[in-house]
């Protein structure tokens, strides 16, 4: 009870000051950060989920036992390019794929329903048109959208395509990194959380803000991110829509183009 009434607490009291959601201005700020680390413009975040290891919760039958053999439920994150959490959703069924998380998160519906005070479309740097939406960048789990990219798949890739995936990875790996410094520094991470459901999923909101709130006040040690023991989802099959696929073709194009390719795309890829 100590435990959960404490973890609780923290998040009451951290949530707002370290994990407000971003207003437009700070979405353009996230995204000049992408810009400048990772070379990816117009992107306002990385997610992804990861499965947090529990013991099975009482009553729960399969809903907790996910692909790769142990119960667990779904921490969902969306993370800028300085390896803080924008937006957490934690408890999901660890049988649940990414896509579905995301699709039934408040994030997720936020984005659909255009409730994310994104900022208007703006032209790539060093071109004047089109003018492009903000994205998020995510893997091959998450649907492609209009504000959301995911890599090309693997099959047949031209050159162009897997420059675009090379670039759409730096930015992506970020929230892998948030992922690895939060199990690093928070080592009930590393193991099954022996609590019960509740209390379990109130300990890893703790343990997000309180990554934030360390984050912002001691940095953080890169090694720490390397290597970590939360696994991703199994990516399952989702589809996109055309809107999604050709702001990824202009990405694409933009990527291959003078003003937005880099001097050793060709060689990292």
């Amino acid at each position: 009870m100590i435990i959960r009434e404490t973890c609780v607490a923290i998040w009451d009291a951290l949530h707002a000051a370290v994990m407000a959601q971003p207003h437009k201005e700070q979405w353009k700020e996230i995204a000049d950060v992408f810009q400048q680390t990772c070379q990816f413009p117009n992107c306002a975040g990385a997610i992804d989920g990861k499965h947090i290891r529990i013991k099975k919760p009482v009553r729960s039958g399969s809903q907790y036992y996910n692909y790769k053999k142990y119960f667990s439920f779904v921490l969902f994150a969306m993370c800028d390019a300085n390896y803080s959490f924008r937006y957490i959703d934690v408890g999901s069924y660890g049988s649940r794929s990414d896509s579905a998380v995301f699709a039934h998160s408040d994030f997720g519906k936020m984005l659909q329903d255009k409730a994310l005070d994104l900022p208007e479309h703006t032209a790539l740097p060093g071109t004047t048109s089109p003018a492009m939406p903000f994205v998020f960048v995510g893997d091959e789990a998450f649907a492609l959208g209009e504000n959301l990219m995911r890599p090309y798949s693997s099959r047949g890739l031209s050159l162009a395509r897997r420059v675009f995936n090379y670039r759409l990875t730096r930015a992506r790996r970020v929230v892998e990194c948030a992922f690895g410094i939060l199990a690093n520094k928070w080592r009930f991470l590393h193991t099954p959380i022996h609590l019960k459901l509740e209390t379990a999923i109130s300990a890893v909101k703790a343990a997000c803000v309180l990554h934030n709130f360390v984050r912002a006040r001691d940095g953080y040690n890169f090694e720490d991110s390397l290597t970590h023991s939360l696994h991703s989802h199994r990516p399952s099959v989702v589809r996109g829509h055309r809107q999604g696929a050709a702001v990824r073709e202009q990405f694409t194009a933009y990527f291959m183009s003078p003003h937005g390719a880099l001097p050793w795309q060709l060689d990292a890829i």
